[in-house]
């Protein structure tokens, strides 16, 4: 096995550049920051005087510059600052234009913003989110984020509509690649580094954009794990479950806020005052502008909550609304609003603050411009690329490795590619890959660089499609638009496969899901690899020869057989444009595996939603009496949360900790030693849980409350440390209805899963 790079601490001349300039930039700025406000606000004030009422609800009204949902007349409208902001073009001289329009033809050159969904990357296409949080090091995002900022601010977008961090727990729900998983521990940290990584330091940092976090709050808990479909939460799952992500980006200086789609407990979240003003505004003190999803505000008549668009409009504006994107309900109806006096022109004053601010704070009134000339020197920085492999590398994760299947030997003789995605470039970015031009590398093109000397071959093994094609197939590429295959042209596919694996001396099959089946509008209602994948896969792993498979996908899929029958497994989810190249390196054992899963995986999709931090209810599944509530199987999953595999071993011992009682309000520190056991360098997540053994309300049987990433060598050891304190023992008491720290007895444990077996115990007193 070749020397392996560790993978908790790389770093790029780019990535340390925009480092040392975000440093210069928060030193700079954290002297000046009170003073800073200070004029920042005097401005505001200063624009508000000078303002029409017109030009107000302008700064509130987002556009479609794309050729569809547009107004015919968008120059004209700018001209007369009816327009704040402009999303859906890419197009870069169109977007200097309006600017230009914006800032010398305009009234008060207030300039617009230009928002895009930069999701996980821009021209260069990173790992989709769900992969970046199976890194378990924010580093990770952040650097990948940093990349796309500066690739999308060079071509003219200020202002992305991410990151989402929704907790999804159920694998059916489309949108869970989006995410960071299940987990809000994870999910803060992952939050927090992606508005890191977009905006820097703070607002107006070089090269970086505004950043959007959404959907608020609850949108991954939609039922049965429909996209849009109604969420029904309690408070207790919403500020312990669902909100720390958001309230983590927040904390971080995130600018926007989306609301979301569905209704949360009967009140569509678009229209929710709850939601945008008194858990926003009150509770967090958020400080930046609120903008709805796509058509939102409007679309509150749809779900029956609005009469009429006068209606909507109100409802939406007085929840809390800054900004409408696209449906232009706002700019329609806030000026009768206020004419018939239900709303004041106060009111839409205290909405414009926030856009005003951001523009502000961005520097845009300085610096409106982007010289496009520099445009393609970004696009075509190779450091991007080369962090977009090392960015995949390591958030694969190997989920079994029999026999030790791999890594491949280089002197493997014949490999044989399998599968209909071993040959698909478009479908290894994933979702909202829309600006990776840039084609990916596929498997097969990974596998023949990195074994010249090996025979290669490859068939696709038969077709996979939606049944039902997506809503944005049109607009996104790589969507199958040719008649479906025949099942007898998709037979004889099959057994090309077969043939080819049977002359082979290894078999590497690439199966999964299209980049549409995942994402936006493509929930599931089975986990089941689409088309006939498992009859392929079967069907090779009966010829007795060594298989390994790659899955690619944007959800955990139904690998029952596979995890009994299949040798080696990796997880590569939908890993970017350096896909082919990350794999072989993989599967080659030049890059080590050390991704661990950020979701609990299930073993069937009826099993869903499925997460390891739930409450131990009547009869715990510790008693082997009830150690399954179904009769047809085991109640726990196919891999727990956190689970990953390395081609070298672990462990994790030694749990200690400072003190074994504490007042409430103190902290104790807790370590453990986690040691390279194996033969090659590695680096493992050691984790730690705990468990309120009793309160005010029942708590989960697990919660995470810390990890870290430690790189070691063959026979190395290190000690790793925590700390446990407030921030990590107060939680939201459904029966006080307030955050409390308790003095009861916890539970610790520390390894590399939430399956973790060292324990300790502690107790917090009056």
């Amino acid at each position: 096995m070749a020397a392996l790079l560790p993978r908790c601490k790389i770093n790029f001349p780019v990535t340390a550049a925009l480092l040392l300039a975000g440093l210069l930039f928060l030193a700079a700025s954290i002297s000046a920051q009170q003073s800073n406000s200070e004029q920042v606000n005097q401005r505001v004030e200063e624009l508000l005087k000078k303002m029409t009422l017109d030009e107000k609800i302008g700064q509130l009204n987002q556009v479609s510059a794309a050729n569809f949902l547009n107004p015919p007349n968008r120059e004209e409208m700018i001209r007369k600052g009816e327009i704040g902001s402009f999303l859906w073009s890419v197009d870069g001289a169109q977007l200097d234009k309006y600017q230009h329009i914006a800032v010398e033809e305009s009234r008060l050159h207030i300039p617009l913003l230009f928002g895009y969904d930069v999701i996980h990357g821009y021209r260069m296409v990173f790992p989709v989110p769900l992969a970046m949080a199976a890194s378990w090091d924010p580093q990770v995002p952040e650097k990948a984020q940093a990349f796309a900022a500066r690739e999308a601010r060079a071509s003219g977008i200020n202002w992305t509509f991410g990151p989402m961090v929704d907790i999804a727990r159920d694998a059916r729900w489309g949108r869970i690649v989006e995410g960071a998983g299940e987990d809000p521990y994870l999910g803060a940290a992952m939050a927090r580094a992606q508005v890191r990584g977009f905006q820097g330091p703070a607002l107006g940092a070089p090269d970086r954009i505004l950043a959007t976090v959404k959907h608020f709050g609850g949108y991954g808990a939609a039922e049965g794990g429909r996209d849009y479909d109604s969420v029904y939460l309690p408070e207790t799952s919403l500020r312990n479950v669902f909100f720390p992500p958001f309230k983590a980006a927040v904390d971080a200086g995130v600018g926007s806020l989306m609301s979301a789609y569905m209704d949360l407990n009967d009140v569509p979240a678009g229209g929710n005052r709850w939601l945008l003003h008194d858990v926003l505004r009150d509770d967090w003190h958020f400080q930046g502008f609120v903008v709805t999803d796509a058509l939102t505000t409007h679309d509150l008549l749809t779900h029956g909550y609005a009469r009429d668009a006068q209606d909507a409009a109100y409802k939406a504006f007085t929840a809390g609304v800054d900004v409408d994107m696209a449906s232009r309900t706002l700019s329609a109806e806030l000026p009768g609003l206020v004419r018939s006096g239900k709303i004041t022109e106060a009111q839409i004053d205290e909405a414009v603050r926030p856009v005003l601010a951001v523009k502000i704070r961005m520097g845009l009134f300085e610096h409106p411009y982007v010289d496009l000339s520099k445009t393609k020197a970004v696009l075509g920085d190779p450091a991007a690329r080369e962090y977009a492999r090392v960015a995949a590398e390591r958030t694969m994760v190997l989920l079994r490795n029999q026999n030790h299947t791999l890594p491949v030997s280089k002197n493997v003789s014949s490999i044989a590619v399998i599968g209909p995605l071993a040959n698909e470039a478009v479908d290894l970015d994933g979702g909202w890959g829309v600006q990776g031009e840039t084609p990916a590398i596929t498997v097969e093109e990974g596998l023949r660089k990195k074994f010249p000397s090996a025979k290669i071959t490859y068939s696709r093994g038969g077709e996979i499609r939606r049944t039902i094609p997506s809503r944005f197939d049109d607009f996104f590429p790589g969507a199958k638009k040719a008649p479906p295959r025949t099942d007898e042209q998709n037979s004889k596919e099959i057994e090309e496969a077969i043939a080819l694996a049977r002359a082979s001396d290894l078999s590497v099959l690439v199966l999964g899901e299209l980049a549409n089946m995942s994402g936006e509008y493509a929930s599931r209602y089975s986990l089941e690899l689409p088309g006939r994948q498992e009859e392929l896969l079967e069907k090779v792993v009966a010829l007795g020869k060594p298989v390994v498979l790659v899955l690619v996908s944007g959800r955990p899929l139904n690998i029952s057989w596979a995890s009994e029958h299949v040798p080696a497994i990796v997880m590569a989810w939908q890993p970017g444009t350096e896909a082919g190249n990350a794999i072989a390196n993989i599967l080659a054992g030049d890059a080590n595996p050390g991704g661990k899963l950020p979701v609990t995986w299930p073993r069937s999709a009826g099993q869903e939603p499925l997460y390891y931090s739930r409450n131990l209810t009547q009869y715990p599944e510790t008693d082997p009496e009830y150690r399954s509530r179904y009769w047809e199987g085991p109640t726990t999953p196919l891999y727990p949360f956190g689970f990953g595999l390395s081609y070298t071993t672990f462990s994790v011992s030694n749990l200690q900790l400072s003190k074994t009682s504490l007042k409430s309000g103190e902290s104790l520190e807790a370590t453990a030693q986690v040691s390279n056991t194996g033969s090659v360098p590695g680096d493992e997540v050691v984790q730690l849980y705990i468990h309120q053994r009793a309160g005010s309300t029942s708590r989960p049987m697990r919660e995470l409350k810390g990890f870290e990433c430690v790189p070691l060598r063959p026979g190395e050891s290190k000690t790793v440390h925590f700390t446990l304190g407030p921030t990590e023992l107060t939680y939201w008491s459904t029966a006080r209805k307030a955050w409390v720290e308790e003095p009861e007895e916890f539970d610790v444990w520390v390894g590399n899963s939430s399956a973790a077996e060292s324990h300790a115990t502690f107790k917090v007193i009056e």
